[in-house]
């Protein structure tokens, strides 16, 4: 039992993959899209590539014109931000704000599907001088869109970091940091009265390791976790199996210790970096894999470590950095265009899980295993990661590479390399066609095996990377 409404799924996108939840929409996943870039792509190349991976929402850093033009008519769901050095102007005069809605809303919408506007982005940390002025801010813009008569069409509100949340765990005893509440109350107030989201940029990469090992890798990354090494909240007897789902209700606890109800949080950046320096040995390809996104592009020209720059899905040329399958957001992101992936055995799974699902995929699966024989190409080598590997890619091409048909209740992953070997070769069958793909894996979930296909939701009360990332509806 998880609080965050309609919460299904992760993600950086700094998701944004961030994964944006909505009151009266369901979760989705969508992509920030940073500008810290040596070599920044075309804002017509940045939309197609948006439109080639099917992804439907979007955050902007900023009103760029340009993006604004190029996402018109696509449809794509946009979420714009006024960055920090223009919000004490903004904050401190109506009609200022009222500029700035007609020069980069009005003028744009609605052929450019705005939904959002950030005002600010974790003001209380970064620029906390003007944090006096954010009320102001949020005010004048809103009341800019009600003079507008877009006042519904599109909400106002401000990203938060998670760290204003005191006592994180257990969740029940959360509360936000008592010195913000002369303005972080005004703020609550604003967005419950305005029907807005709680904006909140959940890290459990830096969690991870600002608290040196007190939180194990897998709690961290939405690994399997067996029950005894879950976290339980003493006071609810809820369990929780990853520090995201643990944050997102300490972040309904605490906004309850203000009385602040009917508030939806809206995860608008969480992720982990694909790579870092010799200091950060966990920020890796496969860990960011594990259903985290938060930003469309690496920024390599951004300050700070190595990590800093390694958030992103794809390097400035479209190339995507690792495998990752949006599920709400379209098909499947691969380190490959042309959408070459393989699924294979999860390194350092449980051989007996193994086991079982090699025997569901050869069995009620369907997959031709005769290979697998002694004797045949593919029984070499003799062990049941290799045999499991031959089974899944099987099943995975079989099923026309569809969504979840790569996961076997988490023992399999995919991946961009061939697994043929010497004369075992991998050949890809022929996709399915999407109604008997349905029809199979409802099959496939019904199973008394209890094999399931990972859905919307990756990663036990998430969201996304997650965000996705952060995605705006």
């Amino acid at each position: 039992m998880f609080k965050l409404v309609g919460f299904r799924l992760l993600l950086v996108v700094v998701l944004f993959f961030s994964v944006l939840v909505s009151a009266d929409e369901d979760a989705f996943i969508g992509v920030n899209i940073g500008t810290d870039l040596s070599d920044m792509p075309h804002p017509t190349q940045v939309v197609s590539l948006l439109k080639s991976q099917q992804i439907r929402h979007v955050r902007l850093y900023d009103a760029d014109r340009g993006m604004l033009f190029a996402l018109a008519n696509t449809g794509i769901k946009v979420a714009v931000t006024i960055p920090n050095e223009q919000l004490l102007g903004i904050g401190q005069s109506n009609s200022t704000a009222a500029h700035w809605v007609s020069q980069n809303i009005v003028a744009h919408y609605p052929a450019t599907n705005i939904t959002t506007i950030c005002v600010g982005s974790e003001v209380f940390n970064s620029l906390p001088n003007a944090a006096p002025v954010l009320v102001n801010a949020l005010k004048f813009i809103h009341g800019a869109l009600v003079a507008s008569n877009l006042d519904r069409q599109i909400k106002v509100s401000t990203p938060i970091a998670s760290t204003i949340i005191l006592d994180s765990f257990p969740p029940s005893q959360a509360f936000f940091n008592h010195s913000w509440n002369p303005v972080l109350v005004p703020v609550l107030k604003f967005l419950q009265s305005t029907g807005s989201s709680f904006m909140l940029n959940v890290y459990p990469y830096y969690d991870y390791m600002n608290l040196n090992g007190v939180i194990p890798l897998d709690y961290a990354l939405f690994n399997p976790l067996p029950s005894n090494k879950e976290a339980v909240d003493s006071n609810t007897l809820l369990h929780y199996t990853n520090v995201f789902d643990a944050m997102i209700d300490a972040a309904y606890f605490a906004l309850a210790d203000l009385n602040v109800t009917n508030v939806p949080v809206l995860v608008t950046e969480s992720g982990w970096p694909s790579k870092g320096d010799a200091k950060e040995p966990d920020a890796t390809l496969d860990n960011a894999n594990t259903t985290y996104i938060y930003e469309l592009y690496n920024e390599d020209t951004k300050p700070g470590s190595i990590s800093e720059k390694n958030w992103g899905l794809f390097d400035p040329n479209g190339n995507p950095i690792y495998t990752l399958q949006l599920t709400n957001a379209g098909r499947t992101f691969s380190n490959d265009t042309t959408n070459n992936t393989h699924c294979t055995a999860k390194e350092g799974a449980d051989k007996k899980m193994l086991q079982a699902a090699l025997d569901w995929a050869c069995g009620p699966g369907k997959v031709n295993c005769s290979a697998l024989l002694q004797g045949q190409p593919c029984y070499e080598p003799d062990n049941v990661a290799a045999h499991a590997t031959f089974a899944f890619d099987s099943y995975y091409h079989m099923m026309g590479k569809g969504e979840g048909t790569c996961d076997f209740n988490g023992v399999a992953m995919l991946t961009t390399t061939d697994p043929s070997h010497g004369s075992c070769q991998f050949i890809e069958s022929d996709g399915m066609n999407g109604t008997f793909l349905n029809g199979s894996i409802a099959d496939f979930n019904s199973t008394s095996s209890g094999w399931r296909v990972r859905g919307s939701y990756a990663g036990g009360g998430l969201l996304i990377k997650v965000l996705l990332a952060m995605l705006l509806s």
